[in-house]
C-alpha cells in the first residue's frame, strides 16, 4: 500500500490585490486602410513589381509574366498571368503574392488567373530583365 499527497498549488499575489484570475490580451492584425481612390492599371503594376520569382531576382512584370490586367467598379481586380513553366512549383506562391499586393495597394477583391495561352518565352522580359540576367 502507497502513500499519496496532495499538493496545493495557488498563485501568488501582491498584498491588497483585487486580482481573482488570469488576464488574456488579444491581439488582432490590423485590416489594410482601404481607399476610396480608384486604383489604377498603374497602381496594380506597381504593386506587381515588388513580386518576385523566387527562383529568378527580376520582378513578374518585368518577366512579362503578367498578360493582363482588369479593374471593375469598386476597385475589384482581376489579373491574367503565366509561369515561366507549366511545371513550376512555386505557381501558387506567386499568385498569391501577386494577389496580397494589388490588394495592399487598395484592390477591394482581386482574382489571380494562371493561363498558358500564350505561352511565355524570354521575348516577354523587359530589356532591364534581360540584362540583369545577362541575355540582351
Amino acid at each position: 500500500m502507497g502513500f499519496k499527497k496532495v499538493i496545493g498549488i495557488m498563485k501568488e499575489e501582491a498584498p491588497g490585490s483585487d486580482d481573482k484570475g488570469v488576464t488574456i490580451t488579444k491581439f488582432d492584425k490590423q485590416e489594410a486602410v482601404k481607399s476610396d481612390a480608384a486604383l489604377t492599371e498603374e497602381m496594380v503594376y506597381d504593386a506587381l513589381k515588388n513580386v518576385y520569382d523566387p527562383e529568378i531576382p527580376v520582378s513578374i512584370v518585368d518577366l512579362g509574366l503578367i498578360y493582363d490586367v482588369k479593374i471593375t467598379s469598386g476597385n475589384n481586380v482581376g489579373i491574367k498571368m503565366s509561369l515561366t513553366t507549366p511545371g513550376c512549383g512555386m505557381g501558387a506562391m506567386i499568385a498569391r503574392q501577386a494577389e496580397d499586393a494589388v490588394r495592399e495597394a487598395g484592390a477591394s477583391n482581386v482574382l489571380v488567373e494562371v493561363v498558358w495561352d500564350p505561352p511565355w518565352n524570354p521575348d516577354m522580359m523587359s530589356d532591364d530583365a534581360k540584362e540583369k540576367l545577362g541575355i540582351a
